[in-house]
């Protein structure tokens, strides 16, 4: 049974979506993220800026452990990163570069939340593309780190977190 969603947050208003698929399955062939969305909340990424206000368009469950920076305070709290140091770019970067789709204003891992929960769009090629690609950061961290070395890279393996890849177990 196919479920809409409606969106009215900071970022988007009067946006809808369907998910037609269970939440967590039927991922297209090829794209296996290590990490599900709460798990990576959880770790902590992108600060604790990333889906303050827009808690209400997924489950609750997802933001039981979730590390956020604090409402109303200008930034991010590197620290609440699980490898403690900055690994984003500003917003105002990736839409420079193209990297942000109409129907996901906040980027990447807003549209895996969405594909996820099973939303199913005409960009899920192109951002499962952009997933593989980060793969090149994983070859880097094997080539040049022992392994379980969570020192060695830290940048790198917090970037592959916002992947949803494992990167503590590189």
């Amino acid at each position: 049974m196919k479920k809409t969603i409606r969106v009215n947050d900071k970022m988007q208003r009067g946006y809808g979506y369907e998910l037609t698929e269970p939440a967590g399955k039927n991922f297209a062939a090829g794209f296996k993220p290590e990490l599900a969305p709460a798990e990576m909340l959880a770790l902590g990424v992108f600060g604790g800026r990333y889906m303050r206000d827009c808690r209400s368009e997924f489950p609750k469950s997802w933001f039981r452990k979730a590390k956020f920076h604090p409402e109303g305070v200008p930034g991010n709290s590197s620290k609440l990163n699980f490898f403690g140091v900055n690994a984003s770019q500003p917003l105002s970067v990736w839409q420079k570069k193209g990297w942000i789709w109409k129907d996901d204003p906040r980027g990447w891992f807003q549209w895996y939340c969405r594909y996820y929960q099973g939303r199913r769009c005409e960009d899920d090629v192109r951002q499962i593309k952009r997933w593989k690609a980060m793969k090149r950061h994983i070859a880097q961290v094997r080539k040049n780190c022992r392994r379980d070395d969570p020192a060695c890279r830290p940048r790198q393996r917090q970037a592959l977190l916002h992947w949803a890849y494992d990167s503590r177990k590189m």
